[in-house]
This record gives structure tokens, sequence and C-alpha cells, in this order.
């Protein structure tokens, strides 16, 4: 990830607590925000500045908004070239969860983060040559783990998990590409997650992404599980 690269993030939600929070910390880490209230702004946002935006965070109960006829909306107007994030508590169902994949969605953000754990939730898909994407939308989490690089172990808190990795915040990130071996527990789990891993990306203001390379099925299984009980969650 580049540092000197300035990304511009259109925030769309009509709750200034929510507005205010994430365009500080947009702005703080050296990049452009641009808050709109309403679906009408949103789409004329689009409209006008298009070449020039970076992302989309959404809330999908924006006053006269319709749910996911706003993604589609945003969709017919940008075919499908915007990343958009969704304000995870804005979810009215499962169903919608199913639609908002089928128009490429690029992940979900708790509109009530914690101001720290706002930019890394974003990063992966402002810069999304140097982060791992393949594994699709991660759920923020913060659970102790530790992992193994040679004859050193480290022990960290994760910032979020998905279904092929994990991102861990540290102000001492291994570089991309080394090879480590992760051990985390899932909440409520009665065993801890073992699994070999690639350094995906590598930022010193964030930290760091692991993408797993070799982990047993129960607990790839148990990931997955984990992950999808998640959006359900919201949804729900």
């Amino acid at each position: 990830m580049t540092g000197a690269v300035h990304k511009t993030v259109v925030i769309a939600d009509d709750t200034p607590f929510v507005r205010d929070r994430f365009k500080a910390a947009i702005e703080h880490a050296g990049h452009r925000a641009l808050v709109v209230r309403s679906a009408a702004e949103l789409l004329a946002r689009v409209r006008a500045d298009l070449p020039n935006l970076d992302l989309v965070v959404v809330d999908l109960r924006l006053p006269h908004a319709g749910g996911v006829d706003l993604v589609r909306a945003i969709r017919k107007l940008d075919g499908g070239r915007l990343p958009i994030m969704v304000f995870s508590g804005t979810i009215a169902g499962a169903s919608e969860i199913r639609d908002l994949a089928n128009l490429g969605i690029a992940g979900y953000v708790n509109e009530y983060s914690p101001s720290p754990q706002i930019l890394p939730a974003l990063a992966p898909h402002l810069f999304p040559d140097s982060f791992n994407r393949r594994s699709g939308p991660r759920v923020s989490l913060g659970i102790p783990v530790a992992y193994r690089f040679g004859n050193t172990i480290a022990a960290a808190v994760t910032l979020n998990l998905g279904r092929g990795g994990l991102a861990i915040r540290t102000m001492s990130p291994l570089e991309t590409s080394t090879r480590a071996r992760v051990r985390f527990r899932l909440p409520n789990a009665k065993r801890d997650v073992d699994a070999d891993t690639s350094v995906a990306w590598s930022d010193r203001r964030v930290g760091m992404g692991m993408q797993f390379e070799r982990i047993d099925a129960a607990d790839q299984s148990a990931v997955e599980e984990f992950v999808d009980a998640q959006y359900l969650q919201h949804a729900n």
C-alpha cells in the first residue's frame, strides 16, 4: 500500500455521529471524504464525480432510499466499477445480503466501529492491488492471535477475519510473502484454529493481512461457519 496515494471516499449516512467519525478517520489518514445525507445527494455525487471516486460507503436506509434498490441505482451509473461497502446495521434481512452479493458489494462495515478500526476496515477496498481480496468480505473481530515466523513467536489482536485469511493489528508487520503459522480461537469455540499463512499485505500504520495457505478442513469449516453467521446476524 502506498501512503502517498490519496483516495476519495463518499460516506452516505443521515446520522451526523456516523458521518463525522468516518470523515475524521479518513481525513486523518490523508484521504478525502465526501459526505452526503440522502439517496438523491449520493446518486448526484456518483453521477458528477464518478471518475474521481475510489469507494462508496452507504447506509441502505437513507431518506427516500429503497434498500438494495439504491445500490442497483449506483450500479446503473458506475457499470460495476466502484467498490461499495454497506453499513451492516442497515441491512434488513438475509435476502438483502444475497442481492447485495449479486451486485458485487465489496464488504460490510459496522457504522459504530471504534475510530481506530475504521481505516483498516476500508483499506482493502481503497488499495485492492496491495490487499488480498480473493477470500471475500471480512468481519471485524478483535481476538488474540499468536503467529510464528522462523524461530520467533509474536502475539497480537486481529482486526478482521474472512473465509480465506485474517488481518492483524501490529506496528511491526512482516514483509509481504513472509510465511507464518497462526493460532487463534474463535469466540465460544473449544479448540484453537491453526493455519499456515502467507502475508498478503503489510503496512506499519495498520498491520498486516495473512492469507490461509494450509488449514485443517475442520478449522476451515469453523471459520466459514463463524463468518457466515456474523453476516446473518447483521441481517436479523
